[in-house]
């Protein structure tokens, strides 16, 4: 069996005794253990893993989805509270300066690369491989739906080109996907790359068009009525069986799931633990 830990997540949940913040956060528990994402600061992640009994030093690697400081930010302390230089696998690209239009300070991993390197061992690798049995890193999502593509355009990030600013595609959102008997269980960040093209990937890289669940954050939050709709067709048209989502996925797109998947959508929420 695989549990899945919520460790930290944008809602806490009714009558809670576990923090929140805007961010997420995973511990993924098979043959080894995998911390997915760092959200934005150690602090409210360490404090969950306590009350779920769960040890920082049992951490096997870090596995981070994008560059975002609500999933980057916390990556420091957490490794020095697991005192060991254990891998951290991300995109090679994940140490670029990172902007939004709405920001005018840098977004991206609010640490550089030297510093964060003196901590662990960091796999940045950009193609799909296998991190544990019968669980993979998807790698980078080239091939995106097209409705998906222009939501991103519409987002206006940067990076920069020999100082000057250029878009930014976050070619550096990866995901992980699980192999199970009952189908694929698929665990995202924020989904920019689109969900219904993170999905396509999977399928096609593990050869599997069963998906038993996917878990994380799908990015709909300014999303609006015929993309939501359009995502929603999608998901049911691949007969994905469960949902589990929140962070930036956004109330209207939550409503539409739930609507269409009933009891089998679920609402992420700090301390939420998944089995698989």
């Amino acid at each position: 069996m695989t549990r899945i830990f919520t460790l930290v997540e944008d809602y806490s949940g009714y009558e809670s005794p576990f923090l929140a913040h805007h961010g997420v956060s995973f511990l993924i528990e098979g043959t080894r253990t995998i911390l997915f994402d760092a959200g934005q600061k150690a602090f409210p992640l360490l404090y969950n893993m306590e009350r779920l009994g769960r040890d920082p030093s049992t951490i096997d690697c870090v596995f981070l989805s994008h560059c975002h400081y609500d999933h980057t930010g916390g990556l420091l302390d957490v490794l020095r509270a697991i005192n060991e230089r254990i891998p951290v696998i991300a995109h090679s690209t994940v140490f670029r300066p990172h902007f939004s239009e709405k920001e005018s300070e840098n977004v991206g991993i609010p640490f550089g690369q030297e510093v964060v390197q003196e901590y662990c061992q960091l796999v940045l690798r950009d193609s799909p491989f296998e991190i544990m049995e019968n669980v993979y890193s998807t790698g980078e999502i080239v091939h995106r739906e097209g409705f998906e593509t222009e939501a991103l355009q519409n987002m206006r990030l940067y990076t920069l080109e020999k100082g000057n600013p250029v878009k930014d595609w976050l070619m550096d959102d990866m995901s992980i996907v699980m192999k199970t008997p009952e189908g694929l269980v698929i665990v995202t960040g924020c989904s920019h790359a689109g969900i219904v093209s993170i999905i396509d990937h999977a399928v096609s890289l593990m050869h599997e068009k069963r998906i038993k669940a996917v878990i994380g954050g799908f990015h709909l939050i300014e999303a609006g009525k015929e993309h939501i709709e359009k995502t929603v067709d999608a998901l049911r048209a691949r007969n994905v069986q469960g949902l589990y989502t929140g962070h930036c996925t956004g109330l209207r797109a939550e409503a539409l799931f739930l609507d269409s998947w009933g009891e089998q959508f679920h609402k992420l929420h700090s301390g939420m633990v998944i089995e698989i």
